[in-house]
């Protein structure tokens, strides 16, 4: 996990940690944890905003994603 300044939606200081479906090979995803929100950030370049969800968008995403929509 990695620790991060952003000042994006008030993301001070949050926690950043990689999707478990990340294979080593750069493409992935990071995610914060947040109570307001989700931040998600791409792991090659972390100086990008961050692209903010709602808790309802993501759960939306994630199921859709196990259910092999995406």
């Amino acid at each position: 996990m990695k620790t991060s300044n952003c000042t994006d939606r008030g993301l001070t200081r949050v926690t950043w940690r990689k999707s478990s479906y990340s294979q080593g090979n750069g493409a992935c995803v990071e995610v914060a944890d947040n109570r307001a929100f989700i931040p998600v950030r791409d792991s090659k370049d972390v100086s990008l905003r961050p692209l903010i969800f709602s808790f309802g968008s993501w759960s939306t995403f994630i199921d859709a994603v196990k259910k092999g929509r995406v």
